[in-house]
């Protein structure tokens, strides 16, 4: 059994608690760094006694971060915001882990960005990642980044959304109806980021983009959606200018459906870039989403379990 421990900021959330259970089954030990640990304390009933460390850390404050890298083989940084303080979480949160990671000597630096990381993209989001992929290199030049598309699993907030809508609505609106996405399971991505880790000398210093098995548009997202829950229903392409009226008039809901910069980052198809390693050169092979999302779509189903079965 490994002894090694990795430090992996922001665990508690939907890729860390996969990522977490993957290295526990590698015999890794996990430190889980978090503004608020006690958020991330169901981690530690996925892994073995003494498995698992908390820590409080705020990637924004150097201070903390260092206390969080100190003693470990491996850093991991899963921080990432659709809303909020991009500039800090993204970009000052990316070079302090880097930095914090030189100056600890951990071996191991893996960062995890977005496909659509791109200085000249036309959302925050986009260039923030960008900016931030900048600051790791520059600080930790053998990180290895790796580049998700969107992710799809149990409590995700992709296919959930999708389907709650769809279970609310007679007529459902659909945003970005021709954007291309090439959705990806979380456990995929934890095992090729476990790969990353284990393994750093067959992927450091490297960039990766992954993604699913499959394309889709936004509009076969939704219809795929509808058929896998068993409901009939009629689909509205929303025009791009009633979508921008939309984002601005919500944009202080808390539940706002779409905010601007993520209307702007709907502009550009989300599909890994073939000239980028993927999925596969990081050891995994990838799952289709009819494979596995089925069996967390149950309640958006009519009757539930006892409903008609889901339409091929």
């Amino acid at each position: 059994m490994e002894t090694k421990l990795v430090t992996l900021f922001g665990g508690g959330g939907f890729i860390g608690r996969a990522l977490a259970q993957e290295l526990f089954a590698r015999g890794w030990r996990v430190r889980i760094a978090q503004r608020n640990p006690r958020s991330a304390f169901a981690v530690k009933a996925l892994g073995g006694l003494g498995q698992t460390q908390f820590v409080a850390a705020d990637v924004t404050k150097a201070q903390s971060v260092a206390r969080a890298v100190a003693g470990a083989d491996a850093v991991v940084n899963l921080v990432g915001l659709l809303k909020g303080d991009f500039e800090g979480a993204h970009v000052d949160g990316a070079g302090n882990v880097a930095r914090a990671s030189a100056a600890a000597g951990v071996s191991v630096l893996v960062h995890v960005s977005a496909i659509g990381a791109d200085p000249e993209s036309l959302s925050a989001y986009g260039r923030t990642k960008a900016a931030g992929e900048a600051a790791v290199r520059s600080a930790f030049p053998a990180a290895t980044i790796v580049r998700p598309s969107i992710l799809f699993g149990r409590d995700d907030g992709f296919t959930n959304r999708f389907a709650g809508l769809l279970r609310m609505l007679p007529v459902v609106p659909v945003i970005a109806p021709a954007t291309r996405l090439q959705p990806i399971f979380v456990g995929d991505v934890a095992r090729a980021l476990a790969e990353a880790v284990t393994n750093p000398g067959a992927h450091a210093g490297k960039l990766y983009e992954i993604g699913g098995p499959d394309i889709l548009t936004m509009a076969e997202v939704n219809q795929w959606l509808a058929n896998a829950t068993g409901r009939a229903k009629s689909f509205v392409p929303v025009p791009d200018g009633v979508a921008r009226i939309l984002a601005m008039a919500t944009r202080w809901a808390p539940g706002a459906p779409i905010t601007s910069d993520q209307l702007a980052m709907l502009a550009k198809d989300n599909v890994a870039n073939s000239a980028l390693p993927g999925l596969t050169a990081l050891g995994v092979q990838p799952t289709p989403m009819a494979a596995v999302a089925p069996a967390w779509l149950v309640p958006y189903r009519k009757h539930g379990r006892f409903g008609d079965r889901a339409r091929a």
